[in-house]
Protein backbone atom coordinates (compact mmCIF):
# COMPACT_ATOMS: atom_id res chain seq x y z
CA UNK A 1 0.00 0.00 0.00
CA UNK A 2 1.31 3.44 -1.00
CA UNK A 3 0.86 6.98 -0.74
CA UNK A 4 -1.18 8.34 -3.70
CA UNK A 5 -1.55 11.21 -5.76
CA UNK A 6 -5.17 11.07 -7.81
CA UNK A 7 -5.10 12.87 -10.81
CA UNK A 8 -8.29 13.94 -12.17
CA UNK A 9 -8.26 13.60 -16.10
CA UNK A 10 -10.43 16.52 -17.93
CA UNK A 11 -9.51 15.46 -21.01
CA UNK A 12 -5.93 16.89 -21.72
CA UNK A 13 -3.84 14.88 -24.53
CA UNK A 14 -1.30 14.95 -22.32
CA UNK A 15 -2.92 14.05 -18.49
CA UNK A 16 -0.56 11.04 -18.80
CA UNK A 17 2.67 13.09 -18.97
CA UNK A 18 1.46 14.04 -15.24
CA UNK A 19 1.36 10.67 -14.39
CA UNK A 20 4.65 9.93 -15.57
CA UNK A 21 6.61 13.13 -14.36
CA UNK A 22 5.51 11.82 -10.56
CA UNK A 23 6.67 8.01 -11.27
CA UNK A 24 10.30 9.85 -11.96
CA UNK A 25 9.67 11.05 -8.65
CA UNK A 26 8.77 7.93 -7.35
CA UNK A 27 5.49 8.71 -6.23
CA UNK A 28 2.53 6.19 -6.94
CA UNK A 29 -0.49 7.94 -9.19
CA UNK A 30 -3.62 6.99 -10.85
CA UNK A 31 -5.52 8.78 -13.13
CA UNK A 32 -9.29 8.81 -13.16
CA UNK A 33 -11.55 10.35 -15.50
CA UNK A 34 -13.35 13.61 -13.85
CA UNK A 35 -17.05 11.85 -13.86
CA UNK A 36 -16.34 8.94 -12.00
CA UNK A 37 -13.65 10.07 -8.90
CA UNK A 38 -13.10 7.00 -6.48
CA UNK A 39 -14.06 7.34 -3.33
CA UNK A 40 -11.10 8.98 -1.74
CA UNK A 41 -9.11 6.63 0.51
CA UNK A 42 -6.47 7.83 3.65
CA UNK A 43 -3.56 6.96 1.37
CA UNK A 44 -4.42 9.89 -1.37
CA UNK A 45 -2.25 12.23 -0.11
CA UNK A 46 -3.83 15.16 -2.94
CA UNK A 47 -5.10 15.84 -5.70
CA UNK A 48 -4.07 17.09 -9.48
CA UNK A 49 -6.56 18.58 -11.97
CA UNK A 50 -5.16 18.11 -15.27
CA UNK A 51 -6.35 20.58 -18.27
CA UNK A 52 -8.47 20.13 -20.98
CA UNK A 53 -9.84 20.65 -24.35
CA UNK A 54 -12.87 22.80 -22.95
CA UNK A 55 -13.49 26.08 -22.21
CA UNK A 56 -15.28 25.88 -18.97
CA UNK A 57 -17.65 28.35 -20.89
CA UNK A 58 -18.32 25.71 -23.31
CA UNK A 59 -21.44 24.36 -23.11
CA UNK A 60 -20.80 20.56 -21.74
CA UNK A 61 -17.62 21.59 -20.47
CA UNK A 62 -16.99 19.68 -17.20
CA UNK A 63 -18.12 20.65 -13.40
CA UNK A 64 -17.37 18.61 -11.12
CA UNK A 65 -18.16 18.94 -7.55
CA UNK A 66 -15.08 18.91 -6.41
CA UNK A 67 -16.45 20.21 -2.03
CA UNK A 68 -15.15 16.81 -0.83
CA UNK A 69 -11.69 17.01 -1.94
CA UNK A 70 -11.74 20.86 -1.20
CA UNK A 71 -12.16 20.18 1.99
CA UNK A 72 -9.73 17.40 2.52
CA UNK A 73 -6.97 17.42 0.64
CA UNK A 74 -4.08 19.63 -1.38
CA UNK A 75 -5.06 20.40 -4.64
CA UNK A 76 -2.97 21.57 -7.37
CA UNK A 77 -4.69 22.91 -10.90
CA UNK A 78 -3.08 22.55 -14.24
CA UNK A 79 -4.37 24.75 -17.08
CA UNK A 80 -8.45 23.80 -17.28
CA UNK A 81 -8.32 22.57 -13.94
CA UNK A 82 -6.57 26.05 -12.25
CA UNK A 83 -9.44 27.87 -14.37
CA UNK A 84 -12.25 25.45 -12.87
CA UNK A 85 -10.77 25.76 -9.47
CA UNK A 86 -10.92 29.89 -9.64
CA UNK A 87 -14.32 29.58 -10.83
CA UNK A 88 -15.31 27.19 -8.13
CA UNK A 89 -13.37 29.61 -5.50
CA UNK A 90 -15.96 32.80 -6.81
CA UNK A 91 -13.38 33.83 -9.22
CA UNK A 92 -13.82 34.50 -13.07
CA UNK A 93 -12.26 33.42 -16.12
CA UNK A 94 -12.68 35.05 -19.36
CA UNK A 95 -12.17 34.66 -23.03
CA UNK A 96 -8.24 35.86 -23.89
CA UNK A 97 -7.93 38.79 -26.26
CA UNK A 98 -5.06 36.50 -28.41
CA UNK A 99 -4.74 33.03 -27.64
CA UNK A 100 -1.82 31.66 -25.52
CA UNK A 101 0.16 29.52 -26.96
CA UNK A 102 3.75 28.47 -26.67
CA UNK A 103 6.79 29.21 -24.50
CA UNK A 104 6.58 32.05 -21.73
CA UNK A 105 8.65 33.67 -19.58
CA UNK A 106 7.92 33.79 -15.97
CA UNK A 107 8.64 37.32 -14.78
CA UNK A 108 7.16 37.17 -11.49
CA UNK A 109 8.04 34.70 -9.04
CA UNK A 110 7.38 33.95 -5.46
CA UNK A 111 10.44 32.64 -4.40
CA UNK A 112 9.31 32.07 -0.92
CA UNK A 113 5.85 30.43 -1.70
CA UNK A 114 5.85 26.78 -1.11
CA UNK A 115 4.90 25.58 -4.73
CA UNK A 116 7.63 27.47 -6.27
CA UNK A 117 10.67 26.77 -4.31
CA UNK A 118 13.62 26.39 -6.63
CA UNK A 119 11.87 27.96 -9.24
CA UNK A 120 13.66 30.62 -10.86
CA UNK A 121 12.99 34.19 -12.21
CA UNK A 122 12.77 34.57 -15.95
CA UNK A 123 12.08 30.48 -15.56
CA UNK A 124 10.59 29.19 -19.35
CA UNK A 125 6.97 27.48 -19.17
CA UNK A 126 4.02 26.24 -21.84
CA UNK A 127 1.13 27.81 -22.12
CA UNK A 128 -1.72 26.33 -24.29
CA UNK A 129 -4.97 27.93 -23.26
CA UNK A 130 -7.64 30.63 -25.13
CA UNK A 131 -9.15 31.31 -21.66
CA UNK A 132 -7.39 33.54 -18.84
CA UNK A 133 -8.05 34.40 -14.98
CA UNK A 134 -9.40 37.05 -14.26
CA UNK A 135 -9.65 36.60 -10.77
CA UNK A 136 -9.08 33.31 -8.74
CA UNK A 137 -11.54 35.02 -5.66
CA UNK A 138 -10.81 37.56 -3.09
CA UNK A 139 -9.09 35.10 -0.91
CA UNK A 140 -6.62 34.12 -3.80
CA UNK A 141 -2.90 35.66 -3.95
CA UNK A 142 -0.86 35.78 -7.37
CA UNK A 143 2.42 33.62 -6.69
CA UNK A 144 4.18 34.11 -10.32
CA UNK A 145 3.01 35.63 -13.52
CA UNK A 146 4.20 36.34 -17.36
CA UNK A 147 4.48 39.17 -19.33
CA UNK A 148 0.76 38.53 -20.32
CA UNK A 149 -0.78 35.96 -17.60
CA UNK A 150 -0.85 37.77 -14.57
CA UNK A 151 -2.15 35.05 -12.38
CA UNK A 152 -0.03 32.43 -14.50
CA UNK A 153 0.06 30.80 -10.86
CA UNK A 154 -1.99 31.13 -7.40
CA UNK A 155 -2.86 30.25 -4.31
CA UNK A 156 -6.02 30.09 -2.23
CA UNK A 157 -4.94 31.76 1.34
CA UNK A 158 -4.72 29.44 4.04
CA UNK A 159 -5.56 26.61 1.84
CA UNK A 160 -2.95 24.10 -0.05
CA UNK A 161 -4.85 24.86 -3.01
CA UNK A 162 -3.15 25.79 -5.86
CA UNK A 163 -3.58 26.80 -9.69
CA UNK A 164 -0.63 27.54 -12.62
CA UNK A 165 -2.15 28.25 -16.13
CA UNK A 166 1.03 26.44 -17.50
CA UNK A 167 1.88 22.98 -17.99
CA UNK A 168 4.19 22.10 -16.01
CA UNK A 169 3.92 18.53 -17.02
CA UNK A 170 5.00 19.30 -20.73
CA UNK A 171 9.46 19.20 -21.19
CA UNK A 172 8.73 22.92 -22.66
CA UNK A 173 8.35 23.92 -19.18
CA UNK A 174 11.82 23.78 -17.71
CA UNK A 175 11.43 23.96 -14.23
CA UNK A 176 8.06 22.11 -14.20
CA UNK A 177 9.33 19.22 -12.38
CA UNK A 178 10.55 21.30 -9.35
CA UNK A 179 6.90 22.59 -9.07
CA UNK A 180 5.91 19.30 -9.31
CA UNK A 181 8.23 18.15 -6.90
CA UNK A 182 7.47 20.92 -4.50
CA UNK A 183 3.92 19.85 -4.54
CA UNK A 184 4.16 16.09 -3.92
CA UNK A 185 6.87 16.11 -1.73
CA UNK A 186 6.28 19.38 0.26
CA UNK A 187 3.23 20.17 0.10
CA UNK A 188 1.57 16.43 0.65
CA UNK A 189 4.46 14.79 1.95
CA UNK A 190 4.84 11.80 -0.46
CA UNK A 191 8.05 10.31 0.55
CA UNK A 192 8.45 8.90 -3.12
CA UNK A 193 8.99 5.17 -2.17
CA UNK A 194 7.11 3.26 -5.63
CA UNK A 195 10.32 1.96 -7.10
CA UNK A 196 10.55 -0.25 -9.99
CA UNK A 197 11.67 -2.65 -7.96
CA UNK A 198 8.67 -2.71 -5.89
CA UNK A 199 6.64 -2.51 -8.69
CA UNK A 200 7.92 -6.07 -9.52
CA UNK A 201 7.49 -7.47 -6.46
CA UNK A 202 3.98 -6.32 -5.90
CA UNK A 203 2.81 -7.44 -9.81
CA UNK A 204 4.14 -10.71 -9.31
CA UNK A 205 1.96 -11.33 -6.39
CA UNK A 206 -1.05 -9.71 -8.46
CA UNK A 207 -0.49 -12.19 -11.05
CA UNK A 208 0.34 -15.22 -9.35
CA UNK A 209 -3.18 -14.31 -7.82
CA UNK A 210 -5.27 -13.38 -10.82
CA UNK A 211 -3.82 -16.23 -12.88
CA UNK A 212 -3.24 -19.37 -10.16
CA UNK A 213 -2.91 -22.74 -11.92
CA UNK A 214 -4.15 -20.88 -15.49
CA UNK A 215 -1.51 -21.32 -18.41
CA UNK A 216 -0.85 -17.95 -20.42
CA UNK A 217 -0.21 -17.21 -24.23
CA UNK A 218 1.95 -14.27 -24.79
CA UNK A 219 2.85 -12.96 -28.05
CA UNK A 220 6.48 -12.20 -27.79
CA UNK A 221 8.14 -9.32 -30.63
CA UNK A 222 11.65 -9.30 -29.20
CA UNK A 223 10.93 -5.78 -28.62
CA UNK A 224 11.49 -3.85 -25.33
CA UNK A 225 7.38 -4.19 -23.85
CA UNK A 226 6.66 -7.75 -24.82
CA UNK A 227 10.29 -9.00 -23.44
CA UNK A 228 9.81 -7.22 -20.13
CA UNK A 229 5.71 -8.45 -20.17
CA UNK A 230 7.46 -12.04 -20.58
CA UNK A 231 9.96 -12.17 -17.91
CA UNK A 232 7.53 -10.64 -15.37
CA UNK A 233 5.18 -13.10 -16.38
CA UNK A 234 7.74 -16.07 -15.94
CA UNK A 235 8.71 -14.65 -12.73
CA UNK A 236 4.89 -15.07 -11.85
CA UNK A 237 3.85 -18.79 -13.64
CA UNK A 238 7.15 -20.11 -14.59
CA UNK A 239 6.63 -22.21 -17.40
CA UNK A 240 3.04 -22.08 -17.64
CA UNK A 241 3.96 -18.92 -19.76
CA UNK A 242 4.14 -19.83 -23.55
CA UNK A 243 5.59 -17.32 -25.53
CA UNK A 244 4.51 -17.27 -29.30
CA UNK A 245 6.56 -15.23 -32.01
CA UNK A 246 4.80 -14.66 -35.23
CA UNK A 247 6.08 -13.99 -38.59
CA UNK A 248 3.70 -11.44 -40.12
CA UNK A 249 5.56 -10.33 -43.23
CA UNK A 250 6.04 -7.11 -41.11
CA UNK A 251 9.22 -7.65 -39.43
CA UNK A 252 12.54 -5.96 -40.43
CA UNK A 253 14.95 -7.82 -42.05
CA UNK A 254 16.11 -11.29 -40.80
CA UNK A 255 14.59 -10.18 -37.40
CA UNK A 256 12.16 -13.06 -36.96
CA UNK A 257 15.81 -15.68 -36.42
CA UNK A 258 17.51 -13.19 -34.49
CA UNK A 259 14.56 -12.13 -32.16
CA UNK A 260 14.45 -16.31 -31.44
CA UNK A 261 18.21 -16.81 -30.95
CA UNK A 262 18.25 -13.42 -28.28
CA UNK A 263 15.63 -15.72 -26.36
CA UNK A 264 17.57 -18.71 -26.48
CA UNK A 265 18.90 -18.95 -23.35
CA UNK A 266 16.46 -17.07 -21.42
CA UNK A 267 14.93 -19.85 -20.33
CA UNK A 268 10.99 -19.21 -21.47
CA UNK A 269 9.02 -21.31 -23.58
CA UNK A 270 8.93 -19.63 -27.10
CA UNK A 271 7.36 -21.07 -30.17
CA UNK A 272 8.19 -19.37 -33.63
CA UNK A 273 5.00 -19.12 -36.41
CA UNK A 274 5.38 -18.55 -39.92
CA UNK A 275 2.37 -16.89 -41.14
CA UNK A 276 3.00 -14.16 -43.30
CA UNK A 277 0.93 -15.88 -46.33
CA UNK A 278 -2.31 -15.18 -43.54
CA UNK A 279 -1.32 -11.28 -42.96
CA UNK A 280 -0.59 -10.40 -46.53
CA UNK A 281 -3.91 -12.12 -47.59
CA UNK A 282 -6.04 -10.00 -44.96
CA UNK A 283 -3.86 -6.54 -46.11
CA UNK A 284 -4.56 -7.52 -50.11
CA UNK A 285 -5.95 -4.36 -51.35
CA UNK A 286 -5.83 -2.39 -48.42
CA UNK A 287 -4.39 1.24 -48.32
CA UNK A 288 -6.64 2.95 -45.11
CA UNK A 289 -4.09 3.18 -42.49
CA UNK A 290 -7.02 2.09 -40.24
CA UNK A 291 -8.56 -0.55 -42.09
CA UNK A 292 -4.38 -2.18 -41.93
CA UNK A 293 -4.36 -1.80 -38.58
CA UNK A 294 -6.96 -3.35 -37.92
CA UNK A 295 -6.55 -6.48 -40.53
CA UNK A 296 -3.34 -6.46 -38.85
CA UNK A 297 -4.64 -7.00 -35.50
CA UNK A 298 -7.82 -9.54 -36.42
CA UNK A 299 -5.19 -11.48 -38.17
CA UNK A 300 -2.82 -11.55 -35.36
CA UNK A 301 -5.94 -12.73 -32.79
CA UNK A 302 -6.36 -15.53 -35.34
CA UNK A 303 -3.19 -16.73 -35.60
CA UNK A 304 -2.80 -16.50 -31.41
CA UNK A 305 -6.64 -18.20 -31.54
CA UNK A 306 -5.21 -21.14 -33.44
CA UNK A 307 -1.86 -21.96 -32.00
CA UNK A 308 -3.64 -20.90 -27.68
CA UNK A 309 -5.92 -24.17 -28.65
CA UNK A 310 -2.92 -25.91 -28.49
CA UNK A 311 -2.06 -25.15 -25.11
CA UNK A 312 -3.90 -27.26 -22.45
CA UNK A 313 -5.16 -25.24 -19.69
CA UNK A 314 -4.77 -22.12 -21.61
CA UNK A 315 -6.80 -19.37 -20.30
CA UNK A 316 -5.09 -15.81 -20.67
CA UNK A 317 -3.25 -14.28 -23.75
CA UNK A 318 -0.49 -11.76 -21.77
CA UNK A 319 -0.01 -8.75 -23.77
CA UNK A 320 2.96 -5.63 -23.53
CA UNK A 321 0.39 -3.14 -23.73
CA UNK A 322 2.11 0.22 -22.32
CA UNK A 323 0.21 3.69 -21.26
CA UNK A 324 1.01 5.36 -24.68
CA UNK A 325 -1.44 2.62 -26.61
CA UNK A 326 -4.01 2.69 -24.26
CA UNK A 327 -3.42 7.39 -24.29
CA UNK A 328 -3.45 7.19 -27.83
CA UNK A 329 -6.60 4.97 -28.61
CA UNK A 330 -8.65 6.15 -25.37
CA UNK A 331 -8.58 7.89 -22.41
CA UNK A 332 -6.64 5.88 -20.22
CA UNK A 333 -9.53 5.80 -17.71
CA UNK A 334 -12.09 6.44 -19.84
CA UNK A 335 -12.39 9.66 -19.77
CA UNK A 336 -12.84 12.86 -22.57
CA UNK A 337 -9.75 12.53 -24.23
CA UNK A 338 -10.01 12.38 -28.00
CA UNK A 339 -8.37 9.41 -29.76
CA UNK A 340 -5.30 9.57 -32.09
CA UNK A 341 -5.04 6.26 -33.25
CA UNK A 342 -6.39 2.69 -32.80
CA UNK A 343 -3.47 -0.08 -31.61
CA UNK A 344 -3.98 -3.40 -32.24
CA UNK A 345 -3.59 -4.89 -28.62
CA UNK A 346 -5.75 -2.46 -26.95
CA UNK A 347 -9.69 -2.52 -26.62
CA UNK A 348 -10.04 -6.19 -25.56
CA UNK A 349 -10.80 -9.87 -27.26
CA UNK A 350 -13.43 -10.98 -29.94
CA UNK A 351 -15.89 -12.79 -28.45
CA UNK A 352 -15.24 -16.07 -30.40
CA UNK A 353 -11.45 -16.20 -28.61
CA UNK A 354 -12.17 -18.08 -25.34
CA UNK A 355 -8.97 -16.30 -23.16
CA UNK A 356 -8.99 -13.38 -20.74
CA UNK A 357 -6.29 -10.64 -21.07
CA UNK A 358 -3.49 -9.78 -18.84
CA UNK A 359 -1.23 -6.30 -19.67
CA UNK A 360 1.35 -6.35 -16.79
CA UNK A 361 3.01 -3.07 -18.12
CA UNK A 362 -0.20 -1.55 -18.58
CA UNK A 363 0.26 1.02 -16.28
CA UNK A 364 3.83 1.94 -17.48
CA UNK A 365 5.00 4.43 -19.66
CA UNK A 366 7.77 3.27 -21.94
CA UNK A 367 10.99 4.93 -20.17
CA UNK A 368 9.71 2.98 -16.84
CA UNK A 369 9.53 -0.36 -18.52
CA UNK A 370 12.85 -0.43 -19.50
CA UNK A 371 13.72 0.95 -15.64
CA UNK A 372 11.47 -2.27 -14.77
CA UNK A 373 13.23 -4.63 -16.98
CA UNK A 374 16.93 -3.49 -15.56
CA UNK A 375 15.80 -4.58 -12.25
CA UNK A 376 14.84 -8.02 -13.90
CA UNK A 377 18.03 -8.30 -15.22
CA UNK A 378 17.08 -8.04 -18.36
CA UNK A 379 20.18 -7.34 -21.07
CA UNK A 380 20.66 -4.04 -21.97
CA UNK A 381 20.98 -4.80 -25.57
CA UNK A 382 17.38 -5.99 -25.88
CA UNK A 383 16.08 -3.08 -23.60
CA UNK A 384 17.77 -0.56 -25.78
CA UNK A 385 16.32 -1.40 -28.53
CA UNK A 386 14.38 1.15 -30.74
CA UNK A 387 10.64 0.65 -29.87
CA UNK A 388 8.75 -1.00 -32.88
CA UNK A 389 5.17 -0.50 -34.10
CA UNK A 390 2.65 -3.83 -33.19
CA UNK A 391 1.78 -3.57 -37.21
CA UNK A 392 5.33 -3.77 -38.12
CA UNK A 393 5.88 -2.25 -41.64
CA UNK A 394 2.56 -2.10 -42.32
CA UNK A 395 2.09 1.30 -41.50
CA UNK A 396 5.02 2.03 -42.79
CA UNK A 397 4.35 1.22 -46.31
CA UNK A 398 1.71 3.92 -47.09
CA UNK A 399 -1.17 2.50 -49.39
CA UNK A 400 -1.04 -1.10 -50.12
CA UNK A 401 1.08 -3.96 -48.88
CA UNK A 402 2.72 -6.20 -51.24
CA UNK A 403 5.55 -8.59 -50.28
CA UNK A 404 7.85 -6.61 -53.12
CA UNK A 405 6.88 -3.41 -51.28
CA UNK A 406 8.12 -5.16 -47.75
CA UNK A 407 10.77 -6.52 -49.60
CA UNK A 408 12.19 -2.94 -50.68
CA UNK A 409 11.38 -1.49 -47.02
CA UNK A 410 13.36 -3.99 -45.11
CA UNK A 411 16.46 -3.56 -47.62
CA UNK A 412 16.33 0.24 -47.16
CA UNK A 413 15.53 0.41 -43.21
CA UNK A 414 18.43 -2.37 -42.16
CA UNK A 415 20.59 0.27 -44.57
CA UNK A 416 19.32 2.86 -42.02
CA UNK A 417 19.71 1.32 -38.98
CA UNK A 418 22.70 -0.18 -39.09
CA UNK A 419 24.41 3.09 -40.10
CA UNK A 420 23.32 4.68 -36.67
CA UNK A 421 25.09 1.63 -35.15
CA UNK A 422 28.11 2.08 -36.77
CA UNK A 423 28.44 5.88 -36.48
CA UNK A 424 27.47 5.44 -32.82
CA UNK A 425 24.15 7.21 -33.05
CA UNK A 426 21.32 4.36 -32.60
CA UNK A 427 21.61 4.92 -28.69
CA UNK A 428 21.23 8.32 -29.21
CA UNK A 429 17.46 8.53 -31.08
CA UNK A 430 14.82 7.18 -29.45
CA UNK A 431 12.86 5.58 -32.38
CA UNK A 432 13.92 5.65 -36.03
CA UNK A 433 12.83 3.79 -39.41
CA UNK A 434 12.48 4.22 -43.07
CA UNK A 435 8.76 4.92 -44.42
CA UNK A 436 8.28 3.56 -48.07
CA UNK A 437 6.28 6.84 -49.92
CA UNK A 438 3.45 6.01 -52.27
CA UNK A 439 5.29 7.78 -54.90
CA UNK A 440 7.74 7.41 -57.99
CA UNK A 441 10.27 9.72 -58.85
CA UNK A 442 12.20 10.14 -62.18
CA UNK A 443 16.06 9.87 -61.69
CA UNK A 444 19.15 8.73 -63.74
CA UNK A 445 21.84 5.76 -63.06
CA UNK A 446 24.23 6.16 -65.75
CA UNK A 447 22.87 7.27 -69.02
CA UNK A 448 19.32 5.72 -68.31
CA UNK A 449 16.07 7.09 -67.02
CA UNK A 450 14.41 5.70 -63.11
CA UNK A 451 11.06 5.88 -62.17
CA UNK A 452 11.66 4.27 -59.21
CA UNK A 453 9.85 4.57 -55.48
CA UNK A 454 10.90 7.19 -52.95
CA UNK A 455 11.55 6.78 -48.94
CA UNK A 456 11.31 8.93 -46.27
CA UNK A 457 14.13 8.67 -43.44
CA UNK A 458 12.73 9.13 -39.94
CA UNK A 459 14.69 9.56 -36.71
CA UNK A 460 13.38 11.19 -33.23
CA UNK A 461 14.22 11.93 -29.99
CA UNK A 462 11.57 11.49 -27.11
CA UNK A 463 11.33 10.13 -23.45
CA UNK A 464 7.90 8.76 -22.84
CA UNK A 465 6.93 8.97 -27.03
CA UNK A 466 3.60 11.11 -26.15
CA UNK A 467 5.79 14.37 -27.75
CA UNK A 468 8.95 13.76 -29.83
CA UNK A 469 11.45 16.40 -31.59
CA UNK A 470 13.33 14.99 -35.38
CA UNK A 471 17.29 14.10 -34.41
CA UNK A 472 19.26 16.72 -36.84
CA UNK A 473 21.39 13.72 -37.65
CA UNK A 474 24.84 14.74 -39.88
CA UNK A 475 24.73 15.20 -43.16
CA UNK A 476 27.65 13.00 -43.82
CA UNK A 477 25.61 9.82 -41.98
CA UNK A 478 22.54 11.07 -44.21
CA UNK A 479 24.78 11.20 -47.01
CA UNK A 480 26.08 7.54 -47.09
CA UNK A 481 22.55 5.95 -45.61
CA UNK A 482 21.26 7.98 -48.75
CA UNK A 483 23.65 6.40 -51.50
CA UNK A 484 23.80 2.90 -49.99
CA UNK A 485 20.15 2.75 -50.17
CA UNK A 486 19.76 4.24 -53.92
CA UNK A 487 22.75 1.90 -55.04
CA UNK A 488 22.02 -1.16 -53.08
CA UNK A 489 18.50 -1.54 -53.29
CA UNK A 490 16.97 -2.09 -56.78
CA UNK A 491 13.65 -0.01 -57.11
CA UNK A 492 14.44 3.02 -54.76
CA UNK A 493 15.92 6.20 -56.32
CA UNK A 494 15.16 8.87 -53.79
CA UNK A 495 16.03 9.77 -50.26
CA UNK A 496 13.94 12.01 -48.22
CA UNK A 497 14.42 13.30 -44.47
CA UNK A 498 11.51 13.60 -42.34
CA UNK A 499 12.15 16.74 -39.97
CA UNK A 500 8.41 16.87 -38.43
CA UNK A 501 8.29 16.72 -34.37
CA UNK A 502 5.57 15.52 -32.54
CA UNK A 503 2.85 17.19 -32.15
CA UNK A 504 1.88 18.02 -34.72
CA UNK A 505 3.05 15.03 -36.99
CA UNK A 506 2.57 11.75 -34.95
CA UNK A 507 6.18 9.36 -35.07
CA UNK A 508 4.71 6.72 -37.62
CA UNK A 509 3.59 8.30 -40.48
CA UNK A 510 0.11 5.92 -40.02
Amino acid sequence: MHQQILILDFGSQVTQLIARRLRELNVYCEIHPWNKIPAISELVQGVILSGSPFSVHQEGAPMPDLNDIYNRLPVLGICYGAQLMAIQNQGSVVRSTHREYGRALLNHVDGGNVLLNGVSMNSQVWMSHGDTIESAGSNAEVICSTADVKFAGYQIKDKSHFGVQFHPEVYHSSEGMQLLKNFVMNVCGCTGDWTPAVFVDETIVELKNKLGDDNVVLGLSGGVDSTVAAVILHKAIGDRLHCIFVDNGLLRKDEFDQVLADYEHMGLNIKGVRAADQFYAALKGLDDPEAKRKAIGKTFIDVFDEESKKIENAQWLGQGTIYPDVIESVSASGGPSQTIKSHHNVGGLPDYMKLKVVEPLRSLFKDEVRRVGASLGIAQHLLARHPFPGPGLGIRILGDITPEKVNLLQQADAIFINALKVEGWYDKVWQAGVILLPVKSVGVMGDERTYEQAVALRAVSSTDGMTADWVDLPYSLLAKVSNDIINQVKGINRVVYDISSKPPATIEWE
